[in-house]
């Protein structure tokens, strides 16, 4: 029997679970939603099985009846299930009852939003702290309540958190071997053309089309790109390209299926700042979805780093360490009740790669650097933002690859990202 890893998630769901009626677990498939609900389930309903969609479909009560909570898994494949659990809240039920695990409903049917009903939490594939390959010394939470204390060594370097990016934090497949790994992903990719954009209500015409935009969204990994942009990268060699709405449509699919995850841009709670981008910054679910999309295996990012001539191997590779910090970060600033969001001015002059914000509007700014030092460059942003906030910046730090977390003369933190956790 697999002995189940607690993940930060549970200490949100042990706090709040109890006392909500219903609540929903989202996320994309393979991350781990039901073996988490599974730990705090009485009954189950498993709506990816046939007989159990007939059984609810023939008498939704059933829901009510059995003792809670009542974990309704995969929920998208009887879309109607959520309006029965929106009623049975509104009819009283006690609390705690309710779990609801899975993906959104398909394209065009009716869903209540659920507003003041059902609270909605995102699960993402394992963050570093999640993985269990450091202990982390620094604590996201910790930063956001004013505590200046940094310190701690790792042993990880960079052929590490490399591995990291291609092993996927998706439990079921991060421990495999390698190649086997990659087959696995490479099938998760093909699932989701052929199986997961026509369950979803997005028939796929043209599934080479599909690939080749994943592949050029992975391709602009931690970047601003337009979409019109990574349309054209795509189908540079067609005659016959797609129409704008069918790639807006891919885009739509992705995030309903929970497969993109952009960081929006930060909008400053007081006017401290003119003339921002209002662009987001693509990421996909995972960064070994992105490895996998461009071919890109430990070795190949290994050997642009040493010295390769492929210039996007060599820029995919900072990139993609970006999207595993922000992928980690991103679980940890949820579990502190705080948002991410990024900033560039509309000139380009200034980026700040990461703004974590607490609900006062007061802001953590991080900057994330793949190298095992950090020089005064690397910082030049973060004091910049910090000259024009002032008191609303908490901190600021850049997370790289090397060995010790401490703090710099002009006061910015340097924190190792396997060193950094909730």
């Amino acid at each position: 029997m697999v002995t189940y890893r607690r993940r930060i998630i549970d200490d949100t769901l042990d706090e709040l679970q109890p006392d909500l009626r219903a609540l929903s677990i989202h996320g994309p498939k393979g991350v781990g939603k039901t073996a988490t609900a599974m730990q705090r389930a009485a009954s189950v309903i498993d709506l990816s099985l046939p007989a159990q969609r007939e059984i609810v479909t023939a008498d939704p009560a059933i829901l009510t009846r059995l003792p809670g909570p009542v974990l309704v898994d995969e929920w998208q494949r009887l879309s109607e299930v959520w309006d029965h659990v929106r009623h049975a809240v509104d009819a009283g039920s006690p609390p705690g009852h309710f779990l609801l695990a899975g993906s959104s409903a398909p394209r065009g049917a009716v869903v209540h939003s659920g507003a003041g009903r059902i609270v909605p939490m995102r699960m993402r594939p394992l963050s570093l702290a999640e993985r269990g390959i450091e202990t982390p010394t620094v604590g996201l939470a910790e930063l956001l309540a004013g505590n200046r204390d940094v310190g701690g060594t790792t042993k990880l370097r960079l052929a590490d958190y490399v591995e990291e990016i291609v092993a996927s934090g998706f439990p079921a497949i991060r421990g495999l071997p390698a190649r086997v790994r990659r087959a696995e992903l490479d099938g998760y990719l093909d699932n989701v053309v052929q199986r997961e954009f026509p369950e979803q209500g997005y028939p796929v015409r043209r599934p080479a089309v599909l690939r080749a935009w994943l592949g050029a969204y992975a391709a602009a990994t931690s970047t601003t790109t337009a979409y019109s942009k990574i349309l054209d990268a795509a189908t540079g060699g067609l005659a016959n390209k797609p129409a704008k709405q069918t790639t807006l449509a891919y885009r739509d699919a992705l995030s309903s299926l929970w497969l993109l995850d952009a960081i929006p841009p930060w909008i400053p709670s007081h006017n401290h700042l003119d003339r921002l981008g209002q662009s987001s910054k693509h990421h996909l679910a995972d960064p070994a979805l992105a490895a996998r999309l461009l071919g890109l295996d430990a070795a190949a990012l290994l050997r642009a780093e040493q010295g390769s001539t492929s210039l996007s191997e060599g820029t995919i590779l900072g990139a993609l360490f970006e999207h595993l910090a922000a992928l980690s970060i991103h679980t940890y600033a949820e579990a502190a009740e705080a948002l991410v969001g990024h900033l560039r001015t509309r000139n380009n002059d200034h980026e700040v790669d990461l703004v974590v914000q607490r609900a006062d509007g007061k802001v953590l700014a991080m900057e994330i650097k793949l190298a095992d030092r950090v020089e005064d460059a690397d910082a030049k942003h973060l004091r910049w933002l910090r000259d024009r906030v002032g008191n609303d910046l908490i901190d600021a730090a850049v997370i790289y690859a090397g060995e010790h977390a401490y703090r710099r003369q002009d006061g910015v933190a340097v924190i190792p990202l396997a060193l950094l956790g909730p």
